[in-house]
């Protein structure tokens, strides 16, 4: 059939579609599904037979708007934020989970290249954190306190800057996914090559595990939630330069919405650590190791399970209710 043949065929069924998605009438679960699948028939003939034509970005939009659609009026019910958290997040990040790998594989990549460069360099600590930094620091190793820093200023000055600046850094490394992710790159780059040199300098110094009772208290969320805002930003960046079969406009808009949703779970736990790094980690030295312990492997327990194991458990379930 030619394309001009199947579009008026179609047509008039495409605009109830339209109306029945857009339209202020509000359409049930079941109804709305019925819809899905003869959108997404038209569109698998459509890919077929006109691959490169703008049937097929159209009835692409129409078929991921009734989707999302399917699941908002499944939930129009339940707390719009519960639902975020609880379902929506969990999914994308399950979609978009090869994103998080690449986020992950940079991140670990970058932090070796800040060791390696720290064990070859003596002065390359002093280029990445500056003389001031490294010359306090050493000044607390002598004192005793590697991590004293974090006992400076008061509790509620120090929690409110760390997360304001934490949130900037996130927030920065999400927007720039729109340079096609090298900007987000080059963000997750300065800071994982920072920690790396950064914890190199104190096991040269012989005061790694000390370090590590302090840094790590609320650096298991921080750095966690920066590798996931870094996901993100390449998943706004993989929207702009690979729109696959929908408009690139469309696809960016698709890759925003979704990726700025996973932003906005972050921030929750990127808020905690700066809490924990204002008020907890300045007691860290006096701390039990068991208790260091505890809370570092707890925070980092819950956020790995929230955004590593928990998008499986949903996609799961997902897939059985539909199979029902």
């Amino acid at each position: 059939m030619r394309e001009v043949a199947f579009i008026k065929q179609n047509k008039e069924k495409w605009l109830e579609f339209e109306q029945a998605i857009f339209g202020k009438a509000k359409k049930n679960p079941d109804e709305l599904a019925s819809l899905y699948i003869h959108l997404v028939n038209d569109l698998s003939y459509a890919q077929s037979y006109y691959p490169k034509s703008k049937t097929v970005v159209y009835l692409n939009y129409l078929a991921a708007t009734t989707y999302q659609k399917i699941y908002k009026t499944k939930r129009e019910e339940t707390n719009r934020l519960v639902y975020l958290f609880k379902t929506e997040v969990p999914l994308i990040m399950y979609r978009y989970r090869r994103y998080m790998l690449y986020a992950f594989v940079l991140f670990f990549v970058f932090t070796a290249i800040g060791v390696l460069s720290a064990s070859k360099d003596t002065d390359f600590a002093r280029l990445i954190m500056g003389d001031h930094y490294v010359n306090m620091t050493l000044e607390n190793i002598e004192k005793g306190n590697p991590v004293a820093v974090y006992k400076s200023g008061s509790n509620w000055g120090s929690a409110f800057a760390i997360t304001l600046n934490n949130l900037r850094v996130g927030i920065l490394s999400f927007i720039l996914g729109i340079t096609g992710g090298i900007g987000t790159a080059w963000v997750l780059m300065q800071n994982a090559i920072m920690l790396g040199s950064f914890q190199y300098f104190f096991y040269e110094k012989d005061v790694f595990w000390e370090s590590v009772r302090g840094i790590w208290i609320h650096g298991s969320m921080e750095i966690f939630a920066m590798v996931i805002e870094a996901g993100a930003g390449l998943i706004l960046g993989a929207s702009i330069l690979f729109p696959k079969t929908f408009s690139r406009m469309a696809s960016f808009k698709q890759g925003l919405k979704n990726s700025l949703k996973i932003v906005l779970s972050t921030m929750p736990f990127t808020i905690a650590s700066g809490i924990l790094e204002g008020f907890v980690t300045r007691y860290s030295p006096d701390m039990p190791v068991v208790l260091n312990l505890f809370i570092i492997f707890s925070t980092l327990s819950l956020i790995a399970w929230y955004y590593l194991v928990y998008p499986y458990k949903v996609n799961k379930k997902t897939k059985d209710v539909q199979a029902i």
